[in-house]
């Protein structure tokens, strides 16, 4: 585990957390990366610490919603974990918490989906759970958010690519493992189907 400092300086770098532009009714857009979170590196309390110091304070007196970026993330190497989470949220301040109006969750797949069914209403109190939006690709955030305001990994469009290709992904039913049979997509028996990489 790195250092304190370390850790601080790893979030900054990767960016994970970012205030950056404006969704269509004028809120400020948290933006988070799931992919850049080194779960391995990162401790909770220092998590906590940055966004107490970082974040939070530009958020405290105006509504704003939230971006949240799934795609490519594996429960191994970048999800935190259901306690993680759930510190996450409790360490929120009140005002922070009752300014947050939206999450705009991209990228979510059949797994994330069907964990946020079963543990979403225990994780996320006081009505988060009802803020949250599916976004299956990047242009249908543009409904949503300021296209030119906020900037997206190039890996983010690559996979809205595979998607067009590849449509079963958007509901988690296409094997992760890429088979070719005539160019059509591969989907494994029921007892494999569904991607095991947890809220991937």
């Amino acid at each position: 585990m790195f250092s304190e400092v370390e850790q601080e300086q790893l979030i900054q770098k990767l960016e994970i957390f970012k205030i950056q532009g404006r969704d269509k009714r004028g809120r400020k857009i948290l933006r988070i990366i799931g992919k850049f979170f080194p779960t391995r590196n990162l401790s909770v309390e220092v998590v906590n610490k940055y966004l107490a110091e970082k974040i939070f304070p530009e958020l405290e007196k105006r509504p704003f919603a939230v971006v949240y970026v799934h795609t490519d993330v594996e429960k191994s190497e970048n999800f935190p974990g259901v306690s993680a989470l759930r510190s996450f949220y409790d360490a929120i301040p009140v005002k922070v918490r009752e300014n947050l109006e939206a999450v705009y969750f991209l990228h979510p797949g059949l797994q994330a989906r069907l964990f946020l069914a079963t543990f979403g209403r225990f994780i996320f109190s006081g009505g988060l759970y009802g803020k949250l939006r599916y976004v299956n690709r990047v242009d249908y955030l543009w409904e949503h958010v300021r296209r030119n305001e906020i900037v997206m990994p190039e890996f983010v469009y690559d996979h809205d690519e595979d998607l067009e290709y590849r449509p079963m992904m958007d509901y988690g039913l296409e094997s992760d493992h890429a088979r070719v049979y005539g160019g059509a997509p591969a989907v494994d028996s029921p007892v494999t189907m569904y991607s095991m990489r947890c809220i991937s």
